[in-house]
């Protein structure tokens, strides 16, 4: 069953150590099977606090989702992210 790993983002807090997450995270896909669906296209909030960006990216199921975001060269981008951005991030089953 296909899984999704959703990122919203909450807050920007330092542009500089978000741009080395974003020179980074791309290239962390490589190796796995996934599909970026969105990437911080437009978005209106319907309901609950307002996001600046979202991005969603499919695996072929959780494990492939958990492999991919616990991988070494996600884990070294990830730190970059932690410094620059508050997100909210979770893997949701497809149907």
């Amino acid at each position: 069953m296909a899984a999704y790993i959703v990122f919203t983002r909450e807050r920007l807090r330092d542009p500089v150590a978000f741009g080395a997450y974003g020179e980074k995270a791309g290239g962390t896909l490589a190796g796995h099977t996934a599909k970026p669906l969105a990437f911080y296209g437009a978005h209106e909030t319907l309901e609950g606090a307002p996001i600046e960006g979202a991005v969603i990216v499919e695996f072929p199921d959780t494990a492939a989702a958990k492999a991919w975001y616990n991988s070494p060269a996600y884990q070294d981008a990830v730190k970059h992210r932690f410094a620059g951005a508050d997100y909210r991030v979770f893997i949701t089953e497809g149907l």
